[in-house]
């Protein structure tokens, strides 16, 4: 793939991220994407097959991105794990709650639309899912060397409870138009993670996705 090629392809895929995380998938029309790309209509299936197939590769970059952020977030030098991750829950609140799309989470806002319509987009969401809750689980395996977090629990068993209860809370969060769901799934993530208060005092930063956030 040529560079200038790669280059369209991307600022596609870039778009579509944008108008999809404020209107969802099916909602969205292929000529939308393109008219705001500033891409000929005629050219989309010379980049992809079919919408179907856009669908996957739009979600599959974006969740390599997304684990890219992470990856950068947990690194921060200097601070015990436990801080680490409180940040990252503090970065998914500003994520969702900013007042732009380009830091929304398609996980959140596709998961319940398109795993009954497109079983190869499921098993995206699956893909990237697994991939973050594999993530978390390392930082909370570290978290525990590290004597920052005192959990009962296996790393992987609370990655994948904590994963879901941010989910729910995003859409709770949605319904409600109030940022309480996630004062309380913070309350309870400091629970289950057996996290002193100050875990979650460093300043928070929004995970980049490689669109301009």
């Amino acid at each position: 793939m040529t560079n200038a090629t790669n280059s369209t392809r991307q600022t596609i895929l870039d778009t579509a991220q944008l108008i999809v995380s404020r209107k969802g998938f099916s909602a969205v029309g292929l000529n939308e994407i393109l008219q705001a790309a500033d891409v000929p209509k005629g050219s989309f299936y010379h980049y992809f097959h079919s919408k179907d197939a856009f669908g996957v590769v739009l979600l599959d970059t974006y969740f390599d991105q997304y684990l890219k952020g992470m990856e950068q977030l947990f690194q921060q030098p200097g601070l015990p794990w436990a801080a680490r991750l409180m940040r990252y829950w503090h970065t998914w609140i500003d994520n969702q709650t900013g007042c732009t799309d380009a830091g929304k989470c398609l996980a959140v806002k596709l998961g319940a639309e398109v795993s009954d319509l497109s079983e190869p987009m499921r098993l995206s969401l699956q893909r990237g899912t697994t991939r973050t809750i594999a993530l978390l689980a390392e930082a909370l395996q570290h978290g525990i060397q590290d004597g920052s977090l005192a959990v009962q629990q296996h790393p992987e068993s609370l990655a994948r409870r904590l994963y879901a209860l941010w989910l729910g809370t995003s859409v709770m969060s949605k319904i409600t138009r109030t940022s309480a769901p996630f004062d309380e799934a913070l309350l309870l993530t400091r629970q289950l993670l057996g996290c002193p208060e100050p875990a979650d005092a460093t300043p928070t930063e929004t995970i980049d996705r490689g669109t301009g956030k």
